[in-house]
């Protein structure tokens, strides 16, 4: 029992989050190394909007608020120094 919620701990709390905000599923990128260099991509941004604290919003809007305002990018940027 504990392997099982082991395994399903980490898919609601990563996979399920890689999947509903940067829609992970969608993607059509099959070529050589391109999937394993966007995922690990994909995995840096959700590290540095995980450590942001300064905001209260979920991570797809942390993500989007980061695509509009360049000073929160900057923010997340200097909190990861």
């Amino acid at each position: 029992m504990n392997a099982v919620r082991t395994h399903w701990s980490i898919e609601n709390s990563l996979h399920w989050v890689l999947d509903v905000s940067f829609h992970e599923d969608a993607y059509r990128i099959r070529r050589d190394s391109a999937p394993q260099n966007m995922a690990l991509l994909r995995h840096l941004a959700l590290n540095l909007l995980t450590k942001d604290s300064s905001s209260q919003r979920g991570i797809a809007a942390r993500r989007k608020k980061a695509a509009w305002d360049h000073t929160y990018l900057y923010l997340i940027k200097l909190l990861t120094q």
